[in-house]
């Protein structure tokens, strides 16, 4: 092989890796813009977290915190997959959420350090709520 056809194939293979590399950091950026949704807030002294259910469930972990009364709301809109089978096991909670709208699910007051885990009926998708 000459030296021109070297050079050439040397400079595309950079450019190859350049492109895997920078199309895995846009991921990632992406993936933690999603992780900083802000789904919970305060209003008239009981926390509110708010996960969407169309596709999976979003965000899938959230942070809260632990001894407040905390109500959980699930947001459906056009949901038709099996993220409107909801399942959280700890609670006994067992329901196919309404294709369109918001389901509340009062929550107690969690203790620190034991995570809310909810998933769909088939286990595909799931969400996690972890109070500190």
């Amino acid at each position: 092989m000459n030296k021109t056809a070297s050079i050439i194939l040397a400079l595309g293979l950079l450019v190859g890796i350049g492109i895997i590399f920078a199309g895995s950091n846009g991921k990632d950026a992406a993936r933690n813009t999603q992780g900083t949704i802000p789904n919970v807030e305060m209003r008239d002294g009981i926390q509110y977290v708010t996960i969407t259910a169309k596709g999976g469930y979003s965000p899938e972990k959230s942070s809260a915190k632990a001894g407040i009364p905390t109500k959980l709301i699930i947001k459906t809109d056009g949901t038709y997959d099996c993220s409107s089978a909801l399942v959280i096991r700890s609670l006994g909670f067992q329901k196919i959420l309404p294709q369109n709208g918001e389901t509340e699910i009062d929550l107690g007051t969690p203790i620190a350090g034991q995570p809310l885990q909810g998933m769909c009926s088939m286990g595909m998708y799931n969400f996690a709520v972890d109070f500190n």
